[in-house]
């Protein structure tokens, strides 16, 4: 009769381990779910600031124009590099497909012509920032297994935040360049902070924080992040300077034909 009940007892405590794992998992993908879901204006323009951080200390700073739509959750956006020479009169379209990858131009100034960008380039770094193409686009919810870790404070910047704590782990593991991810969600607006990307060797990589949230014309917008890789010690920070919202931007802007003029 005992060995029956021990045996009845590790059943139950396997099934109750199982439950709150799938409960946990679930928590995690409703906390992102709500992250993804955050309002969006319809339209924006901004400048914004970029700046690159060398190992040694040693700056770059650009100027990008730069236009955004969204539109049934689906968001497009257009950077316009305005300065330095190095980089003056590059341009850039994502528009953001559902279910599918994203579609990615970038017009050449040097090449004088606009070409897609392949998915097989996507671990390749963006204009040489610490982000890579994939980097650049939203990854669909169901594509990672979300799960919830509980909650811990994170201070970022001069900002303590409350967070949720969630693994990002991909289903897929060709489909994302890092073994996993780990990220801390604000309580209060849903932003998520500070994430952790490991390499596939299951090493850090790279941190992106948010220093400086703000709320604006019934939004929550990020206005500045700073994506650090630990491994080489280059950081790319990107800072809103100025910014305009909900403004209707003609269709024209968001196509690869607007890419050769920048006008």
């Amino acid at each position: 009769m005992k060995k029956l009940y021990k045996v009845i007892s590790m059943a139950t405590l396997a099934l109750t381990l199982g439950t709150a794992a799938v409960f946990a998992d679930q928590q995690g993908t409703d906390i992102m779910q709500k992250a993804k879901d955050i309002a969006k204006p319809k339209f924006t323009h901004s400048m914004v600031e970029m700046v690159l951080t060398a190992k040694n200390g040693t700056q770059e700073v650009r100027s990008i124009e730069q236009y955004g739509r969204n539109q049934n959750d689906l968001t497009d956006i257009v950077m316009l590099f305005r300065s330095p020479a190095s980089v003056k009169d590059t341009r850039f379209l994502q528009k953001e497909n559902k279910g599918k990858d994203d579609d990615k131009w970038i017009y050449l100034p040097a090449l004088q012509n606009t070409r897609r960008v392949n998915s097989s380039e996507g671990s390749k770094s963006f204009m040489g920032t610490d982000a890579t193409y994939d980097d650049l686009s939203t990854r669909e919810i169901d594509e990672d297994d979300h799960q919830y870790e509980g909650e811990e404070s994170k201070v970022v910047g001069s900002t303590t935040y409350n967070c949720y704590k969630v693994k990002e782990v991909p289903y897929d593991k060709k489909s994302s360049q890092y073994s996993y991810r780990i990220t801390w969600v604000d309580k209060d607006t849903y932003v998520p902070v500070y994430t952790e990307m490991y390499d596939k060797n299951s090493k850090l990589v790279k941190v992106l924080t948010v220093p400086t949230i703000k709320k604006e014309g019934g939004y929550t917008i990020t206005y500045e992040s700073l994506l650090e890789n630990v491994q080489t010690g280059h950081k790319t920070n990107i800072k809103i300077v100025r910014l305009e919202l909900d403004k209707p931007i003609p269709d024209r802007v968001f196509t690869s034909n607007f890419l050769n003029t920048g006008k």
